[in-house]
């Protein structure tokens, strides 16, 4: 659960001057389906494959430290719920040896400061 609208969630996602500001990093996102993403000054990569406004997200992502050409899959679902906003967040095909890190990452770099920015009055 998060605080805040589907609205508010979907814009600090996909909006790059809100992404960079809750995330700590630059970010340049696209925000077409086939248009392409970096966020983390670079680190991570990927191209938007579905986006519905304020409902879903699908991109393809890859770390710069991941082999050559080998891209996951990320599912944002956002759900008007009575207190905020339900997220349903699914990652597919990470490499097995980055999926412990990566697990954890999405809670250290993105669901905490997420929560916390979405918290602040706007």
């Amino acid at each position: 659960m998060m605080p805040g609208t589907p609205h508010e969630v979907f814009e600090l996602w996909m909006d790059s001057t809100k992404h960079a500001a809750f995330t700590g990093g630059e970010a340049k996102i696209s925000r077409q389906v086939g248009g392409s993403f970096t966020v983390f000054d670079g680190w991570a990569t990927g191209k938007n494959v579905k986006l519905v406004p304020d409902t879903t997200i699908v991109q393809t992502w890859r770390a710069d430290d991941w082999p050559a050409g080998h891209f996951s899959t990320i599912t944002v679902s956002l759900i008007k719920a009575p207190n905020g906003t339900k997220f349903l967040f699914t990652q597919t095909d990470v490499p097995a040896s980055k999926a412990k890190d990566i697990a954890q990452g999405w809670r250290d770099y993105y669901w905490a400061p997420l929560k916390a920015a979405l918290a602040k009055p706007s």
